[in-house]
């Protein structure tokens, strides 16, 4: 104890003692141990490239998600548990200071591609000199990709795969490599490729389906309709999140940044390259489903209208669009050529080879509008399909009776109508079996209705062409009969009978005859065929107590007709190329018969895909794991006959080859090119012949002198020319503003006087 601290003699005997307090002495502040600052370690860097071609707010939730430091070297690797696609987290739900970027609001997802590396799949090079070398692990690919999707856009990532033979490189996304993949595998992966963009097969699949409407400038208006709904949500998040820091009572209001511009769109021909390079991925597979179709009862037809659709190089050269099909509708081939004739021999070759490869029955009945019969002998079309000896060329009846049409001074006749429904029963003759019980049905329903019996007439009028169709059968009359009563018919409506109630006679007495002349001897052409029945029962209908058969009627070419107004619609707008026209129309036959198919077996199955290749993968590995198929209805694809269809078949004629992958530099104008208003229009909804005809059409100088009568008055105004002809001086035709000088050479015409007004 120190002098200091000794106890005085008061403080030990215990005595108080007063004296003045004195301070208190300071405390010592306690040492602190100082130890250096923590020295954090530098961000992980990015991929090469990858910081390129990122945009920022992408770049920090990647580099901190998918990739963790080397522990050794301290260089960026990937994360352990790999996956197909990785999320950016999301914003807080609720902010307790002000956000400082958007780009929370605004990441996209990445999809990263790593067959490798993920299932360890064992691939190899595809280079003929390489002996197949296995593939090994390179390192992450340098090139981030952009993929549209339906609502927004998303990157895509993947490995470098390297043969050690010969030191070639395979990105694991190309061709060379999804083509080693199983099904299984293969369908994980969800874009198509193009050379900048790619686009997500949810939007190719849009473009697939053919109907009216369904055009690339319609799916370019709902994509944009989609991301800049998108991109408005975001947007919205985002100023929501900052409008609770910009009140009034904050002293200092806080800045804040604009959202992240909305990326454009590729333009609407980039979309069709897409289709056009998807349907190109899927050739063999779409022409095996065209080529595996069979039928017993054909029907054989020709158009013009969806020629008129070629444009480009293309333009001009086909004139008819042939197709064939079958008792249910579905279309066994489809070609365009420059001419009918001669021009179809190659078609029917190779249908007849279809037929005697696949070991099919050669079919029965082929209806056609025109040669159905020779006075020579044979009939083109019997000698075309030569090797069916069976085949009964018969003609179709809705052409036969449009050949009588054709005597009428005119349709808006008030007897037209009646003179076809005769010429009709002329012809037909209903089953009086299945007229008596649809009679028996509808009875039964207005006696269950509570309307009592009624008169056979009342009950005539209450059965329906519909009804009529779907529960009664109808046979021909036979050659003799026909004949009897359609000559009968025009011995009537040829006089007096046939006039109206003016006095207006409705057949053209000359035309009439010598159209019936003609006709007569295709009347044996129109007759059903002995022992073969072309109505199958569909199943039954329980009418009015009584159960009536359903039928389905095979005979004429009217579901080709029908089929006609559809093809018209594959191919979407007023013109396409012939590459996109051959998509189009590949696609749209594929997608038609398989339609067909599944109304032929009057169930509609639950899995609605027109995949051929992941139907068969998965009715085989459910049937090997399970026991059962998940596949309704399914049958195993056909192989692909070789058969030229659409524009090949017209090319193999006329030399010239048909090219649907565009160049690298083809490409980046369909992206870059800015859409005019042609491209922009919603041809989707052009049908028929849409221009005003009150607008004057414009004719040239050549066309005019065809019009001319032989001695006209011609007044002309400075924006107007109007034609009058002198023994009808009240009806003019306008035409549109022409050039001065066509008017000059107008003047120098003989006999036609020019009238300045």
């Amino acid at each position: 104890m120190s002098p200091a601290s000794a106890p005085t003699p008061a403080e030990a005997s215990g005595t108080p003692i007063l004296a003045p307090a004195l301070p208190a002495a300071p405390v010592p502040a306690p040492l602190v141990h100082c130890h250096p600052a923590p020295v954090l370690p530098p961000p992980l860097e990015l991929p090469s490239h990858w910081d390129e071609q990122l945009p920022p707010f992408q770049q920090d939730w990647i580099r901190k998600t998918l990739f963790k430091a080397n522990p050794k070297t301290g260089k960026p690797e990937l994360v352990a548990q790999l996956k197909l696609w990785w999320y950016p987290p999301q914003p807080p739900l609720i902010h307790t200071q002000p956000p400082s970027s958007p780009n929370a609001f605004f990441c996209r997802p990445l999809f990263l591609w790593m067959p490798l590396k993920m299932w360890s799949i064992p691939l190899v090079c595809v280079k003929p000199t390489c002996n197949s070398h296995k593939l090994t692990a390179a390192g992450i690919y340098r090139t981030v990709r952009r993929v549209l999707d339906v609502d927004g856009w998303y990157d895509m990532a993947t490995e470098y795969l390297e043969c050690k033979g010969c030191k070639r490189r395979y990105p694991g996304w190309s061709e060379e490599i999804l083509r080693q993949l199983d099904i299984g595998h293969r369908s994980q992966f969800p874009a198509i490729l193009t050379y900048r963009y790619s686009c997500d097969y949810r939007v190719v699949r849009m473009m697939r389906e053919r109907t009216q409407g369904n055009s690339v400038t319609q799916l370019y208006n709902k994509l944009n309709e989609e991301h800049s709904e998108a991109w408005t949500d975001r947007a919205l998040q985002y100023l929501t999140a900052c409008d609770p820091f910009v009140s009034s009572d904050i002293l200092e209001r806080p800045s804040f940044a604009d959202p992240p511009a909305i990326p454009a769109l590729p333009k609407p021909k980039w979309l069709l390259s897409v289709y056009s390079r998807d349907v190109l991925s899927r050739l063999d597979e779409v022409k095996a489903k065209i080529t595996s179709v069979f039928g017993s009862v054909l029907k054989m037809d020709s158009t013009k209208k969806v020629t008129k659709k070629l444009a480009g190089a293309a333009a001009h050269t086909a004139a008819w669009c042939t197709n064939i099909g079958n008792e249910h509708g579905q279309v066994l081939c489809s070609v365009l050529t420059a001419a009918e004739g001669h021009g179809l021999w190659p078609m029917a070759r190779g249908l007849m080879r279809r037929y005697r490869e696949a070991g099919v029955a050669p079919p029965t009945i082929m209806y056609v509008d025109r040669d159905c019969c020779s006075p020579h002998g044979r009939s083109q079309v019997k000698a075309m399909f030569s090797e069916w000896n069976d085949l009964q060329v018969r003609l179709d009846i809705w052409h036969f009776m449009r050949r009588f049409a054709a005597g009428v001074n005119t349709e808006a006749h008030p007897l037209y109508g009646l003179f076809m429904a005769r010429l009709s029963r002329c012809i037909y003759e209903w089953d009086p079996e299945d007229v008596a019980a649809l009679r028996r049905a509808k009875q039964g329903e207005l006696l269950a209705a509570g309307m009592g019996a009624v008169s056979e007439r009342a009950l005539n009028e209450r059965i329906s062409r519909k009804e009529l169709a779907l529960h009664c059968r109808r046979r021909t009359r036979g050659v003799e009969e026909t004949t009897r009563l359609i000559k009968a018919l025009i011995d009537q409506m040829d006089g007096d009978g046939g006039k109206d109630t003016l006095g207006v006679p409705l057949l053209n007495h000359e035309r009439i005859q010598q159209i019936w002349k003609e006709q007569e001897k295709h009347i044996a052409c129109i007759q059903d065929p002995q022992g073969f029945s072309l109505y199958l029962k569909t199943g039954t209908l329980k009418k009015g107590g009584v159960e009536l058969c359903t039928y389905r009627c095979a005979r004429g070419s009217t579901s080709l007709e029908s089929f006609h107004l559809h093809l018209n619609r594959f191919i979407p707008g007023t013109s396409a190329s012939d590459a996109h026209f051959q998509a189009y129309l590949l696609e749209g036959l594929m997608r038609w018969n398989e339609d067909r198919m599944e109304e032929a077996v009057q169930r509609k199955s639950t899995l609605w895909t027109y995949s051929s290749a992941k139907r068969e993968a998965l009715h085989r590995l459910s049937q090997k794991v399970l026991g059962k198929s998940l596949v309704d209805n399914y049958y195993p694809p056909g192989a692909y006959t070789g058969e030229l269809l659409g524009i090949e078949y017209l090319y193999s004629q006329t030399g010239a080859s048909l090219t649907v992958v565009e160049t690298p530099a083809e490409e980046d104008r369909l992206v870059d090119q800015l859409p005019d208003e042609h491209v922009l229009q919603d041809e989707g909804f052009v049908e028929g012949n849409t221009e005003d005809l009150t607008v004057p059409v414009r004719l040239s100088l050549s066309q005019l002198m065809l019009i001319l009568p032989t001695t006209v008055v011609l007044k002309t105004r400075p924006s107007t020319l109007s034609i009058l002809q002198q023994d009808q001086p009240h009806h003019s035709l306008p035409l549109p503003a022409m050039q001065r000088k066509s008017l000059l050479h107008l003047s120098l015409l003989p006999r036609i006087n020019l009238l300045a007004l």
